[in-house]
């Protein structure tokens, strides 16, 4: 299959980070996950594609001209996304969504806050939030308070301006991705019997950056609200879920840049520098 781009942002504690992409060293030598393109030739047991088919996915190595990929891991493209918003879609729609229905139990009418509103799990969380009917308070810098309230939230809060844990807002479900407050200020946030999602963000100076979330899990037991770290399962069912989206118009992907795959050391760079507003995507 040959790849179209690739494109992630967001950081996550350094031992799940390990455990996905390899303990003491990478599991693959080629880096990327999302992936989107055509297919170019399929092995004998396939059954649902075909040369010539649009697809999108993920696999390892994803940063690359052409790959190997499991029949399992890849679902048609949505019509309604080019190539570089389809390959913006996979790893970071799992995270938000997996953060918002499964570990996040959303429902219509529920007040649901967004911690890192603007990066590329965040603009795809606003916009399945709203897809379930939920009443969005999106957290994120002042530049992109005018992008998150295009994509669907209902409320927005710069984060240099105002403290979401110090006002008198109480929220149903939190969806951490920055991890720039404690458990205390977020606890503060929720609502009696709320929930928060810790998806990523800076954890702290012990074991690899999960002391947070060792902290919710011994703590959760023993308050009303419930505290539930997440890290992300690829699935194809999901990914089909966020097809029906996209092709309902529910979810459009934002992409800040994109670079061409030679330029994958200079996307990094750019990456590293957070301040990329949604995804940064690599094309051929």
């Amino acid at each position: 299959m040959r790849t179209r781009r690739r494109g992630r942002v967001g950081k996550v504690p350094a031992l799940a980070a390990r455990l996905d992409l390899g303990l003491f060293r990478p599991k693959g030598p080629i880096v990327g996950k999302d992936v989107s393109g055509r297919v170019e030739a399929v092995g004998a047991d396939v059954e649902t594609l075909r040369p010539g088919d649009d697809v999108f996915g993920w696999c390892r190595g994803g940063l690359a001209e052409i790959m190997c990929v499991s029949e399992a891991a890849l679902a048609p493209k949505p019509a309604a996304l080019s190539f570089e918003q389809a390959a913006a879609v996979p790893v970071s729609g799992f995270t938000a969504l997996q953060g918002l229905r499964d570990r996040g139990q959303i429902r219509a009418g529920h007040r649901v806050l967004i911690n890192g509103a603007a990066g590329g799990v965040g603009t795809l969380a606003v916009q399945i939030a709203k897809s379930f009917g939920a009443v969005v308070t999106a957290v994120c810098g002042a530049r992109n308070g005018a992008l998150v309230r295009s994509i669907g939230a209902d409320h927005v809060i710069d984060h240099a301006r105002e403290d979401f844990a110090g006002g008198d807002r109480r929220y149903d479900l939190i969806l951490d991705m920055i991890g720039n407050r404690s458990l205390a200020d977020c606890r503060r946030a929720l609502a009696r019997n709320g929930t928060l999602v810790l998806v990523g963000g800076r954890g702290g100076p012990w074991f690899m950056g999960t002391d947070r979330w060792i902290r919710a899990l011994l703590l959760s037991p023993f308050v009303s609200q419930r505290l539930r770290p997440l890290v992300h399962t690829d699935d194809r069912q999901d990914l089909a879920f966020l097809s029906r989206l996209a092709e309902a118009g529910k979810l459009a992907p934002v992409i800040d840049r994109c670079y061409p795959l030679a330029e994958v050391a200079q996307a990094i760079r750019f990456l590293q520098g957070r301040h990329a507003r949604g995804k940064v995507v690599n094309t051929l």
